[in-house]
């Protein structure tokens, strides 16, 4: 019988689960970012190593991501805007704990597909309304989730991925940030 479903290996997956239970340090992780400016609107970011597991972990390769804005907002288009990035992540952490929980569960899926909306006032942004938040003011998601499960289930499976996802408790929650500046 294999441990792959839905394309997770269950077997690494439930070895995973008892490591950490068995020694909860390593369950500790840093993720880094770096931006780099280019011009206008326009940067790119590169993500490689993070901390985890105990040790220093470095991938075989960069991932780069260009952002930048429409031109209607003044930007080349060279990339997603961070907001839209911002969205990405949530419908990508949440896909993937569904993937995860539902292969936990013996649940095959045969098709997941999500759309996330996130409507935002620009007079906030701007600076043109102090009443209006600079951010979102709400985000939507849908999917379709089809597999081998009733209804309800599938949906149990899509909840219990919102209640673990670490996106959507970023978003939703009070992470502290801090920033330190630089100058020469």
């Amino acid at each position: 019988m294999t441990s792959i479903r839905n394309g997770v290996d269950t077997a690494a997956l439930f070895a995973t689960l008892d490591a950490v239970k068995g020694q909860p340090e390593i369950a500790q992780f840093k993720f880094r970012a770096s931006n780099r400016w280019i011009s206008g609107t326009h940067n790119l970011g590169t993500i490689n190593a993070y901390y985890g597991a105990g040790q220093e972990n470095e991938r075989e390769n960069d991932f780069t991501f260009d952002a930048d804005h429409p031109p209607v907002l003044v930007g080349g288009d060279n990339g997603p805007t961070p907001v839209e990035y911002l969205l990405h992540a949530l419908g990508a952490c949440l896909t993937a704990g569904l993937a995860n929980i539902a292969a936990a569960r013996g649940v095959e899926l045969t098709e997941v597909t999500s759309t996330v909306e996130g409507d935002i006032n620009l007079l906030g942004i701007l600076g043109l309304d102090e009443n209006v938040r600079n951010g979102f003011e709400r985000i939507n998601v849908n999917f379709t989730v089809k597999g081998n499960a009733p209804a309800e289930k599938l949906r149990q499976i899509v909840e219990q991925s919102r209640a673990r996802s670490a996106v959507f408790d970023i978003i939703t929650g009070e992470v502290p940030v801090t920033i330190d500046v630089v100058t020469p």
